[in-house]
């Protein structure tokens, strides 16, 4: 069969490297794609926004499966736009996908169907939202309601902080319209996770558990990012949390959908926070996490082509999910700066030492291929990704591996993966 992958990150990179696997394909094409997805795939010129170049492209070359991995295009209606032409698409449409293009929708729908969460209140005036601040508890947490490329969330220790940062979501429209309506919320402590499930609109299947590092600088400083690493599994994430959040968020949240006329068909990502009452769901996404997926993947025993298959035909209860018995690491080498201002166009040396292997990966994010070789083109870069029988094993080959690579203004965290030491 033929695929086509939508986007051009290093989650596609992770996507495309696991379909690429599958016995069921014979071709698979990206679009946009990048430098490192272009080892397994056919790039092609088009945008991920660009829906209507991209269904006359899959019309031409008889794609059998498109896969989006991009937030973007899901909140706009891709899947929406496959299927009324008659092509066959993973993902959730455009209705369900406002489970992370709408923080707004999704807050109200916890409420509705009693799935733990933090207390909140949506605003959609910067008057509504200074005057509950006069009276609110602090720490809180701001949320543009819209997609911010997972940088639209402030914490505010002080209430002259959370004023600064409703001028700046709802006054200077730092985030755009996304900013129009804003999340005020509870600010909830413990540890964070990630879990990654597969949906067909009626059943669930969480995937292996990861946790992702958000802030830019070593010790969870600085300013807040689409991820500095990941690791995979979480230790915090036991047998006992996932039964809990299995009957309490997971299950309750695909019914949720359903009743409100919108069945959830794609990868559910729900954030989620470990608090002293239990587990609480701090966001949705409505797609693949960015860069849990370079360290989910990995692990994935199954062919991923049949599971994206069963959530399409509404036969996921069939599929048996398994994951190897051990761990992974990634670590996002970034451009220098990054996620402000940041120089690109250097070239990149080291990435022939991870051809071939099969516990050390190079998920390319923002690379280009030029004469000179390939090249720096984003804020984050690579995402060097190890495997290991253990976290801490996973953790030391991971950096390791951060060694073989070299680019001018390489910079990253060092500390990804140091709360395994606390497990």
């Amino acid at each position: 069969m033929k695929v086509l992958i939508v986007g051009g990150g290093g989650r596609e990179h992770a996507i495309a490297w696991k379909v690429a696997q599958s016995p069921l394909v014979d071709k698979i094409y990206c679009a946009p794609g990048n430098a490192g997805i272009e080892e397994v795939a056919e790039c092609v010129p088009i945008g991920a926004m660009e829906f209507d170049k991209l269904v006359d492209f899959a019309r031409e070359k008889e794609i059998d499966l498109t896969v989006v991995g991009m937030d973007d295009p899901l909140i706009g209606g891709i899947v929406d736009k496959f299927k009324a032409a008659g092509l066959r698409v993973f993902g959730p449409d455009k209705a369900a996908a406002r489970i992370e293009g709408s923080k707004a929708f999704s807050k109200d729908l916890m409420k509705k169907y009693g799935i733990p969460t933090a207390n909140y209140l949506n605003v959609t005036s910067a008057e509504e939202a200074y005057a509950f601040l006069e009276t609110a508890k602090m720490p809180i947490v701001l949320k543009a309601s819209g997609p911010a490329l997972g940088k639209g969330v402030l914490i505010c220790n002080t209430l002259e902080e959370a004023k600064a940062g409703v001028k700046e979501i709802m006054e200077d429209k730092k985030f755009g319209d996304s900013g129009n309506t804003m999340v005020i919320e509870e600010f909830m402590t413990g540890r964070e996770v990630s879990a990654l499930c597969f949906c067909d609109g009626k059943t669930i299947k969480p995937m292996t558990s990861a946790q992702d590092h958000k802030r830019a600088k070593d010790g969870d400083q600085g300013l807040n990012t689409g991820g500095m690493g990941t690791f995979s599994p979480s230790p915090f994430y036991t047998k006992e949390v996932d039964a809990y959040c299995m009957e309490h968020i997971y299950k309750p949240t695909v019914a949720a959908m359903q009743s409100e006329g919108c069945p959830f068909v794609g990868v559910l990502f729900v954030g989620l926070m470990l608090t002293q009452d239990g587990p609480k769901v701090l966001e949705y996404n409505c797609r693949f996490g960015d860069p849990e997926t370079q360290v989910v993947l990995p692990r994935m025993k199954n062919d991923i082509v049949e599971v994206f298959e069963a959530c399409i035909d509404g036969t996921l209860d069939q599929v048996d999910l398994q994951f190897a018995d051990n761990a992974a690491v990634c670590v996002v080498l970034a451009s220098d700066g990054y996620p402000v201002k940041y120089e690109k166009g250097f070239v990149i040396d080291g990435l022939d030492r991870f051809k071939g292997n099969d516990q050390y990966f190079c998920f390319h994010a923002g690379t280009k291929k030029t004469p000179e070789g390939i090249v720096t083109n984003g804020g984050r870069v690579l995402g060097v990704t190890a495997l290991g029988s253990n976290l801490v094993e996973a953790r030391s080959n991971a950096y390791k591996a951060t060694d073989w690579i070299q680019f001018k203004n390489k910079y990253m965290r060092h500390d990804i993966g140091k709360a395994i030491d606390e497990a």
